[in-house]
């Protein structure tokens, strides 16, 4: 299954069969190296909630297994971010700029590998985001990412999506190896990307971004 560049499509977070987050993108390029998505600034977006209206990140874990939870609708209000899902990749990479457009660095997302689907008037990626993550500067030194969180939720297997952690840390490990080499995605590629002047920023959630999740 192949997207045609420019149209636009529903990115998905999965948590145990529900959706944690959708984020419409753009389609730049979709081809055997995988898919690359572009996210506006000002994107209508959608993130799990709960009674309270807070998000996951803002309680801890313990807390959050109980509540009744809802996807509360906003705004992308980060800077327009590139994302590249490498196929059958545990993982994707996401170029991160600044408000002025410079790029500041690759933010390296370790995840289960994206299912597609495609509903004809509307299609997506649905992924489950591992939560650890890689943040590499343009001069490639890097850190772990949410290590905190990650460990907190390990404790927690019964309710927890990540079944293996050492697979997890593994993944990350590898793309570190390769962000020190300098090679791709670390090599400048798309570092200078624009998308065309006509790609418009939606106003609403595409019809059918709440469909049940494919994982």
């Amino acid at each position: 299954m192949r997207f045609e560049p420019g149209r636009l499509v529903v990115h998905r977070n999965v948590r145990r069969g529900r959706v944690g987050w959708v984020r419409p993108a753009r389609v730049v390029s979709d081809d055997e190296r995988g898919l690359l998505l572009w996210v506006a600034e000002g994107t209508p977006v959608a993130a799990e909630v709960n009674e309270a209206g807070l998000g996951m990140r803002a309680v801890p874990f313990r807390e959050w297994l109980t509540p009744t939870y809802r996807l509360a609708p906003g705004r992308w209000t980060g800077p327009p971010l590139l994302k590249f899902l490498p196929t059958g990749a545990a993982h994707s990479v996401w170029w991160f700029r600044d408000a002025q457009g410079r790029f500041t660095g690759w933010y390296v997302n370790l995840e289960e590998p994206g299912v597609r689907w495609d509903d004809g008037g509307l299609a997506g990626v649905d992924i489950v985001d591992q939560d650890l993550d890689v943040w590499v500067r343009p001069d490639r030194s890097w850190e772990w990412k949410d290590e905190d969180e990650f460990v907190e939720r390990l404790a927690f297997p019964e309710h927890y999506w990540v079944t293996d952690e050492a697979a997890v840390r593994t993944e990350g490990k590898r793309m570190i190896a390769l962000a020190e080499a300098g090679v791709f995605p670390f090599d400048g590629t798309w570092c200078d990307f624009t998308p065309p002047p006509d790609w418009t920023v939606p106003d609403r959630l595409p019809d059918g971004w709440d469909r049940p999740p494919v994982r």
